[in-house]
């Protein structure tokens, strides 16, 4: 019955709470830790500010408890961001505690130094500094304070040992202390925190899962935030649900990120799952992140344990990057290919559209014989219906004339006779229509993008030497400045555009420039400029 009851408390807090990882979508988070670690820099930044405004204040200060106080800040802003820098303080502290006159401080600068070392990975001297602590001396709130960070040792201990027994023996300490924190701390969010753990080692997780979702209610702060996030991922990692794994552990990293912490373990667990998901790229980016905030941190089990997964994750990565390049290679080969062909296929239109061009000139001669059996045929009326059917007549065979040239044009095109087939086409007249079409088109286009061109651009010049297009959008002189304020300054591109020499051009700008108001020299960038 308390089984059954339990199960569903644990549904319903499942199904209301809005954090639950089935009703989020891991993509989102994922995009957030991205945007997190893009802009890390800013983060430590602002972590840097807040330092040296408490060491400024440390130098004004000549109390020597205040002193002391602000060491303390430093230390704990340096615990897990620059772990040298902590180890200073605790120095400095160690130096100040003859001042205060209270034995009970030296406990706590043990304790201090056992947990920076912890940190940085000289758990010897941790230990060695956590053995001259005398339990039975310390208040509740140094006591919990030694228990955490003894169990925080033995839980580092564990990780680094290899050896199956002697990970157990570390594990079972580790355990111990576990149970001594819950004995010796008040209820709070942080026991319960700890009381959830305890669950999810006793593999009692769903125990573990109604508690931790109702913590977020109870306004935690950044730490306690984070810790009840890693906790429920590591539950869901022994439910085997690698999704909600993933979730949790995206959002502790962002609630260490945006700490501006520099150890911690979140991070490369979500890296090794990234890669267990196929997400190449965001593994290499979690894991190139968690190590080089290992090694400015100087914690060096962190950066052992991102140590032993890189090389897995880096050779896969280059054998993605490979594979992408190759596949860029083939790209660019076919992007290159279909441009042969595109070539090819804008030669033979360019053929066929001489072809055209012929066959329009000879329509424009028949179109004049017309013209001269229409003159014939005014000038007499009486032989008016024999003069149209032998017009008639001209026109069919004049028809069939044009059917059997195309025929014949058509012929040399397929037996490739160019010689021939250019011979027999002269007219260039389809290409000055198409250019005097083009460039009505260029002309209204560009007036459309700038429709007070011609007017700003005659700003520019004396009043006698401003242009007024006459039958046309624009004039030539008009039509080059266009171009240039496109950005064609080139005169090699502009005569080619325009189909006029290299001189003409230059004539053209040297005379338009010579009528500017304004300097010279600086006119046609004042013309790119409109």
């Amino acid at each position: 019955m308390k089984n059954a009851i339990c199960s569903v408390i644990f549904i319903l807090l499942t199904v209301s709470t809005p954090l639950s990882a089935d009703k989020t979508d891991n993509e989102e988070v994922l995009r957030k830790l991205d945007q997190i670690i893009d802009n890390k820099t800013s983060r430590h930044v602002m972590k840097e500010t807040g330092i040296a405004d408490l060491k400024q204040a440390l130098r004004h200060s000549k109390d020597a408890r205040k002193k002391y106080e602000l060491c303390g800040s430093l230390f704990d802003a340096y615990l897990h961001y620059q772990a040298d820098s902590a180890l200073y303080y605790i120095d400095k502290k160690t130096n100040l505690m003859p001042l205060l006159n209270q034995s009970e401080l030296k406990n706590e600068i043990l304790i201090n130094r056992a947990e920076v070392m912890g940190v940085m990975g000289m758990y010897n001297e941790a230990l060695e500094q956590l053995k001259q602590v005398t339990p039975l001396d310390l208040n509740q709130e140094t006591l919990v304070y030694y228990y955490r960070t003894c169990r925080a040792y033995y839980g580092w201990v564990a990780d680094y040992t290899t050896a199956d027994a002697e990970k157990e023996k570390y594990l079972k300490k580790t355990d111990a202390y576990r149970d001594s924190i819950l004995i010796a701390m008040a209820p709070s969010v942080d026991r319960s925190i700890v009381w959830a753990e305890k669950r999810i080692v006793s593999d009692e997780i769903d125990s573990a899962l109604i508690v931790l979702p109702g913590l977020l209610d109870q306004s935690p702060d950044e730490r306690q935030t984070s810790y009840i996030y890693y906790t429920l991922s590591e539950a869901h990692s022994m439910l085997g649900d690698i999704q909600k794994e993933i979730h949790y552990l995206a959002l502790t990293a962002v609630t260490d990120l945006k700490s501006a912490i520099r150890e911690y373990a979140s991070l490369q667990k979500l890296a090794q799952l990234m890669y267990e998901v196929g997400d190449l790229d965001r593994a290499y980016k979690y894991l190139n992140c968690s190590m080089e905030d290992a090694v400015a941190c100087n914690a060096r089990l962190r950066f052992i344990e991102v140590a032993q997964f890189f090389p897995i994750i880096d050779k896969a990565y280059k054998q993605k990057e490979k594979e992408e390049k190759q596949i860029s290679r083939a790209l660019l080969i076919s992007v290159s290919l279909l441009s042969l062909f595109l070539l090819a296929a804008i030669f033979y239109l360019y053929r066929w559209m001489k072809k055209l061009s012929a066959m329009r000139k000879n329509l424009s001669l028949a179109n004049k014989q017309l013209q001269e059996v229409n003159a014939e045929l005014a000038q007499t009326g009486k032989i008016k219906e024999v003069y149209i059917a032998r017009y008639l007549d001209r026109c069919v065979d004049y028809l069939d004339k044009l059917e059997l040239y195309r025929r014949s044009l058509a012929k040399l095109a397929m037996a490739s006779r160019i010689d021939d087939l250019f011979k027999a086409i002269k007219s260039e007249q389809f290409i000055r229509d198409e250019r005097k079409h083009f460039y009505n088109e260029f002309d209204k286009s560009f007036l459309e993008l700038f429709p007070h061109f011609i007017t700003s651009f005659n700003a520019l010049l004396v009043e006698e030497g401003r242009i007024s297009p006459k039958g046309e959008l624009l004039t030539t002189e008009l039509r080059i400045f266009a171009l240039i304020r496109l950005g064609v300054t080139d005169s090699n591109r502009i005569a080619h555009f325009l189909g006029y020499s290299l001189a003409t051009i230059y004539n053209y700008r040297s005379k338009v420039r010579n009528k500017a108001i304004g300097n010279k020299e600086t006119f046609e960038q004042d013309v790119m400029n409109l």
